[in-house]
């Protein structure tokens, strides 16, 4: 993205106000606002923006908003998406390593989400989401038949003898 900023160079008393970069030396929303704002105000008046510079300008200004909230969007669904996975692992086996590299497991029993990354409790240890290697599926055991309660209703085959 260029911007023309020939204006600035000229031998008039007043300058545009400095237009401060965020983090990164790159252009925020308001910053490439006020650098258009500024283009226009400052323009020669006898040689004035092309039109088609000007719309080209805004065009590249409404792009990158809708990058932005693109940008946004994917963020959240992506949080969403960690929140929906780390509720997902309550009562699932998990396998960590922790900072020494010394390996665990145990059964995920809750999920706290105050932190950028959702934290399971497996035991008495906090493990963040990120830091899980593997997921076992719960084990299930079989449960116990259930006593025989019901009547015998099988019919009498017996011959009967008693006369």
């Amino acid at each position: 993205m260029s911007i023309d900023t020939s204006y600035a160079v000229s031998g008039t008393a007043r300058t545009p106000e400095p237009v401060a970069a965020a983090a990164g030396d790159t252009l925020d929303k308001q910053a490439f606002l006020q650098l258009l704002v500024a283009q226009l105000r400052y323009q020669d008046p006898t040689s004035p923006m092309d039109t088609s510079q000007l719309m080209a300008q805004t065009t590249q200004l409404t792009t990158m908003e809708r990058l932005v909230e693109l940008s946004d969007t994917q963020r959240e669904a992506f949080a969403l998406q960690m929140r929906s996975s780390a509720a997902a692992l309550v009562g699932h086996e998990v396998r960590w390593a922790d900072a020494d590299g010394v390996a665990h497991h145990g059964v995920v029993s809750s999920v706290t989400y105050t932190g950028a990354v959702p934290t399971v409790r497996v035991g008495e240890t906090d493990v963040p989401l990120d830091a899980i290697a593997a997921v076992t599926a719960p084990r299930t055991t079989a449960p116990d038949p259930a006593p025989d309660t019901a009547p015998d209703t099988a019919p009498d085959t017996a011959p009967d003898t008693a006369a």
